[in-house]
């Protein structure tokens, strides 16, 4: 939604001012020898060419988390967006090349590259690159993963979870009501953080429902709609593919005599 967006190029603006205090922050040990007249220091350097994959969920902000870190280390990235959000991408690349430019820094101090799968898996292939962080699904973090590591390369993976909230009888309801919502329905609940799960205590079980079931109602009454309109909490699905793996999810559901409504 709307909003959603605006809160990620704020994340993106938030992880700028961490990374340039945590510029100054870059400590390494200083440790006591058992040599005479000797001390060990431990010194950080930069790594290299650190390739990123991003997924369509957050097109902006993960991309920010990783690259603005690995800007102040003294680190290049290449970054490898969804093919899904390209406009994002391009949009990021040109305010980056537009400072680089203003500061007289190198142009390829941070890099795009555009495709499908096959980008993807050529950036994880490639020697020159000795980590790779990436965000998506597990089934697509399992082969970055092996690919690097049949190289001797580093990973930094951000997969899909299958997230429960667990409820005890001294919860606050309704703090764990504005929570639990939140988490389920926001991105349309297409994303890694997203809660498909809640374990609650019976002795809080009958309200936690009654509180949820008025949430959902309200939220289906008024808040489902065009992203861009004010109010909407809940967008669209990005593809037909997440449409179809949402009915095979409520399929599953059904058959093991869960109800949907």
């Amino acid at each position: 939604t709307r909003e959603e967006g605006r809160g990620e190029v704020q994340e993106i603006i938030d992880i700028c001012d961490f990374a340039v205090g945590l510029s100054r922050q870059l400590y390494g040990l200083t440790i006591a020898s058992a040599r005479r007249d000797h001390r060990l220091t431990e010194q950080w350097h930069p790594l290299g060419p650190v390739g990123v994959i991003t997924a369509f969920n957050f097109p902006t902000a993960v991309w920010a988390w990783n690259t603005m870190l690995a800007l102040v280390c003294g680190d290049t990235v290449i970054w490898k967006p969804s093919e899904k959000t390209p406009l994002c991408a391009l949009a990021c690349q040109a305010i980056v090349a537009r400072v680089a430019q203003e500061l007289a820094a190198p142009p390829a101090l941070a890099s795009l590259v555009a495709g499908a799968a096959d980008v993807g898996e050529a950036l994880a292939s490639h020697r020159g690159v000795p980590l790779v962080s990436t965000t998506g699904s597990v089934r697509m973090g399992r082969a970055v993963a092996q690919t690097v590591a049949a190289r001797l390369g580093r990973t930094l993976l951000e997969l899909g979870g299958n997230n429960g909230a667990i409820v005890t009888p001294t919860a606050g309801l309704e703090l764990t009501l504005r929570a639990i919502v939140f988490a389920a329905v926001g991105t349309c609940g297409q994303r890694c953080t997203t809660i498909r799960r809640v374990i609650a205590h019976v002795r809080i079980y009958d309200e936690l429902v009654k509180r949820l079931t008025t949430a959902y109602d309200r939220i289906a009454a008024q808040c489902i709609g065009n992203p861009l309109d004010a109010g909407t909490l809940v967008g669209p699905l990005i593809d037909q593919a997440a449409f179809t793996a949402m009915q095979h999810a409520l399929d599953t559901v059904r058959q093991q005599g869960g109800s949907v409504w």
